[in-house]
């Protein structure tokens, strides 16, 4: 559904009660887009905030499934603009919500950059939100940023994988099953943001470990399939 005619900002189901919010930007790299994850549940969590600048039509789409006033958690994978950019806006638009993060993120900079404390979580920790529960899951500069974790929905197996799997193009469905792998690494190797830190295999195995079935990816189309299977052929291709 879209939400903003003028951006084309829309939001769609990947998993129950998972919803995809998305921004197409055309000039942005040759065309680009930027996903933030709403998780509905009692109380309600976003996952990443997008760009400040798009804080307004992002809030629009997270409007027409929820009230703002319910908004519980913003959680994001690292401290980056994409991934929090608008934390504040968020955290002043929703009088409850307290910023989710790594326990890295939170000491070194959540707490001094956010008008709220964070919720600090560490490796494992689990975040209950009703019937759905999220478990924190660090993962140290994969694909960078030291504070970089990620979480996992337990009860629809839906991973939250940030920048794992960009891709870009600005336009992209919401939810496939095609390749994904390919259109990345595409777009991966001209750039390689990737840190390449030694332990970068073990951290994927643990990633695999969790069998997702659906990929929550911030750039490009979520995906669902044996997402352990995928997440082991992008530790062969990034090696």
């Amino acid at each position: 559904m879209i939400t903003n005619k003028d951006t084309g900002t829309n939001i769609n189901e990947v998993a129950a009660g998972i919803f995809r919010i998305n921004t197409p930007l055309k000039e942005v790299l040759g065309g680009f887009s930027f996903n933030q994850y709403l998780v509905v549940d009692d109380e309600p969590l976003l996952f990443h905030t997008g760009p400040r600048r798009l804080f307004p039509f992002v809030r629009e789409a997270v409007q027409s499934a929820i009230p703002l006033a319910k908004l519980k958690y913003v959680a994001f994978s690292h401290f980056e603009a994409d991934e929090c950019g608008a934390l504040n806006e968020w955290l002043e638009a929703a009088p409850v919500a307290v910023p989710v993060c790594s326990t890295v993120g939170a000491m070194v900079s959540v707490n001094d950059v956010a008008d709220r404390a964070a919720k600090p979580m560490a490796d494992g920790e689990r975040l209950v939100l009703g019937k759905k529960t999220m478990r924190w899951l660090d993962a140290p500069h994969l694909p960078h940023g030291w504070d970089c974790g990620y979480m996992f929905e337990e009860t629809t197996k839906t991973l939250f994988c940030g920048d794992l799997f960009t891709q870009g193009g600005a336009e992209s469905p919401a939810l496939t099953e095609a390749d994904i792998l390919g259109p990345s690494e595409a777009f991966r190797k001209p750039l390689d943001y990737y840190a390449h830190t030694p332990n970068a295999h073990e951290q994927f195995e643990r990633l695999a470990a969790t069998a997702p079935r659906t990929l929550a990816c911030m750039h490009g189309s979520a995906w669902a399939g044996d997402g352990a299977a995928l997440l082991r052929a992008l530790a062969s291709a990034v090696a």
